[in-house]
């Protein structure tokens, strides 16, 4: 299926698409009072994009430049936009590592230790 196609209501979606953009997480309090983290990012695929929000694990395991496929996904409308969500029962898999910033800063927190122990040997 493509975003393109992707109507409020749909339901047990299967989507591959790519992570274009990666907003920062909030946390959100339930009707129940308990406290989640939230964060959206924007899925594009040939046809078109959308909105996806992730919960928990999913924040941190899903990046920009990572492409994924939603199993059994459903589309709702948020502010007059169409918004996929995974949901209870859907699945989200990473089919394929993007450019993950946190490479970068492992190679300068190297960087700072070495000039750390540098500074404490003079």
């Amino acid at each position: 299926m493509k975003i393109s196609d992707l109507k409020a209501g749909a339901s047990n979606v299967e989507v591959e698409a790519t992570v274009v953009e990666k907003q920062d997480p909030r946390e959100v309090v339930t009707k129940y009072g308990k406290k989640l983290n939230v964060a959206n990012i924007t899925l594009k695929d040939e046809s078109g994009s959308i909105v996806m929000s992730l919960w928990g694990d999913d924040i941190t395991r899903i990046n920009v430049g990572d492409k994924i496929k939603i199993s059994n996904g459903y589309v709702t409308e948020f502010r007059g936009s169409p918004q996929l969500s995974s949901g209870k029962y859907g699945k989200i898999e990473v089919t394929g590592k993007g450019d993950v910033p946190s490479q970068s800063s492992d190679d300068s927190s190297d960087e700072d230790s070495s000039s750390f122990g540098e500074e404490s040997e003079m």
